[in-house]
């Protein structure tokens, strides 16, 4: 390494950027590699305790954090600081490209996605203006309109026809889609939508001065037509001829569970008709596919959207099911002319005569103004892999979790909650209450053999389970990597019953071994599998080349054959 490529102070760009770059991105990639040698897990263990210290030792800092590590007098260099606080990062990270992690919507990012990444920010362009972002403007303009294609059908245009905005992701895209109804029907609107909506609607409905959302019960996980008759009717009633904006959900955080699409657009249609021909401000429909909306890409996946393109706004995120790095979010309307409230103003950036003279308006694309090109990442990914290549590593994806599910059924020692809508598995020991469940999520966060979310759900009506006292807290995996093996699901599913204390199960159909009785230590490499049952088909991967090497998860994890124990 040369004093030129050490120099921190050296741009990415212009003539001398590439070559520092090349030998400077060498020592990020050793440094990631030896972080997560380092961690040895999906998850550093020790908690946040033991974390933090970590921290606090790199930094030189002390106990009270008056030594001053994070920001001293004289720099250490850009080799040092890369190799410290990168691997760092890799040895405290939570590596969502490890199968056992898997408690949130956090993909792992394809390389070829994270290379383009790369490339962004090298170039720097400020989607703001187009003399600060030439081609990654009409790269933008192109992929938005063809994925509103995708979506509502047709090539897309300018005007006219299906166009979408990039986002930072489904909280961005749903309070767009309320500011846009609120645009469109006045600051009366109310914003209908289900239980199981995310936390994004309402907070979106705050922010935007509106009511508090009329929050339909979902008994069943899902927003039900007859459920929101009911409430348009009962809403009709007390504020006669009031806007109403109705917000779906195709892919809930819980379970992923996708609302009846179809039958809530009829709804909606019929009480906008009956709404307008009384003089009322009509009924939209917004429908937040944060998460499913990536089923678009799949032949056999897509009919479970069926009703999607019948919405006036959809929210789409491609760092959750389309393994995109942070932030990759959309939001797509049928007709481009739905975004021009959001049209503004700056002379230093989009003034009247640049426009006349043919200079791109960029500014009323987003409600922010300095943003990164994330769409070059989603292009270069698109183009890599294909719709087919894509909708390929969805159908596999979507596979490994019912593979889970075929084996979380099969275990006596286990309860499912039901069958996978998406990549989301449910599940317990059986027998295990709240306390229990909760209590072998944080043991395996705590070691760093596992990450598993949690769900606060119930059966309709309420299964034998619950009204035993089990309540209904379960853990979840959400799936997301397309190449984990049935030898990584079967080390998961292990965990989780090693990990269970005997004191808190009360019934199960076989025996679970107490914690103490098979160390968690040995667990990813030496605990007996629950039962074996005959594989569930799990879609291989598209022959073609565009599936071929772009289908590259980073970064790479242990094989799922074999898993080596946390030293």
């Amino acid at each position: 390494m040369d004093a030129f490529a050490d120099d921190a102070r050296v741009l990415a760009g212009g003539s001398e950027g590439a070559a520092a770059l090349r030998s400077l991105t060498g020592v990020v990639f050793d440094a990631l590699e030896a972080g997560a040698a380092r961690r040895g897990g999906p998850l550093p263990s020790g908690g946040p305790a033991a974390v933090a210290e970590r921290v606090r030792a790199v930094l030189g800092e002390s106990r009270d954090g008056r030594a001053a590590g994070v920001l001293p007098e004289e720099g250490t260099g850009a080799v040092e600081a890369l190799s410290s606080l990168v691997g760092l990062a890799a040895e405290g990270a939570a590596d969502p490209a490890d199968p056992l992690c898997a408690a949130h919507l956090h993909c792992p990012p394809l390389a070829v996605a994270a290379a383009a990444d790369l490339s962004a920010s090298v170039l720097n362009p400020s989607m703001d203006s187009w003399d600060q972002a030439p081609a990654a403007s009409e790269l933008e303009a192109s992929v938005c309109r063809a994925l509103a294609g995708l979506l509502y059908g047709g090539r897309g245009g300018v005007d006219g026809g299906p166009d979408a905005l990039v986002t930072t992701g489904g909280t961005e895209s749903n309070q767009l889609g309320v500011l846009l109804a609120r645009e469109a029907s006045g600051p009366g609107v109310r914003v209908v939508c289900g239980a199981n909506a995310h936390h994004s609607v309402p907070r979106a409905a705050w922010l935007l001065g509106l009511p508090e959302p009329v929050r339909v019960p979902a008994p069943r996980g899902v927003l039900e037509p007859a459920g929101l008759r009911g409430a348009l009717e009962s809403l009709g009633a007390r504020a006669p001829g009031a806007p109403v904006l109705v917000v779906a959900t195709a892919g809930t955080t819980d379970t992923g569970a996708i609302d009846p699409l179809d039958g809530l657009a009829d709804v909606v249609r019929e009480f906008d008709v009956r709404s307008r021909s009384g003089g009322g401000g009509g009924v939209r429909l917004h429908v937040d596919a944060a998460y499913g909306g990536m089923l678009l890409f799949s032949g056999g996946l897509r009919a479970r959207l069926s009703g999607l393109e019948r919405a006036d706004s959809v929210t789409l995120d491609l760092h959750k099911l389309g393994w995109q790095p942070v932030a990759a979010g959309l939001f797509a309307v049928p007709d481009g002319r739905a975004l021009r409230p959001l049209d503004h103003r700056a002379d230093y950036l989009n003034a009247d005569d640049d426009t006349a003279a043919g200079l791109p308006d960029l500014l009323g694309r987003s409600l922010r103004t300095t943003r990164r090109p994330d769409v070059l990442k989603v292009a270069v990914t698109l183009r890599a892999l294909g719709r087919a290549g894509v909708g390929a590593l969805v159908d596999r994806t979507c596979g490994v979790a019912s593979r889970l599910a075929a084996l979380v059924e099969a275990d006596p020692r286990l309860e499912l909650f039901g069958p996978p809508a998406l990549s989301t598995v449910l599940f317990r020991p059986v027998g295990a209450d709240a306390e229990a469940v909760a209590a072998v999520r944080r043991r395996l966060l705590g070691e760093g053999r596992a990450v598993l979310g949690r769900a606060a759900v119930s059966r309709e009506g309420g299964g034998a389970a619950e009204g035993a006292g089990c309540g209904g807290l379960w853990l979840k995996a959400t799936l997301l990597n397309p190449h984990a093996g049935e030898g990584d699901l079967r080390a998961l599913l292990g965990l989780v019953l090693d990990a269970l204390p005997s004191s808190a199960v009360r019934d199960a159909a076989g025996p679970v071994p107490a914690a103490s009785a098979r160390p968690l230590s040995a667990s990813r490499s030496g605990t007996p599998p629950p039962p074996r049952v005959p594989a569930a088909p799990v879609p291989p991967s598209a022959p073609s080349a565009a599936a071929g090497p772009a289908n590259v998860i980073t970064p790479v994890t242990a094989s799922s054959s074999a898993r080596s124990p946390r030293s």
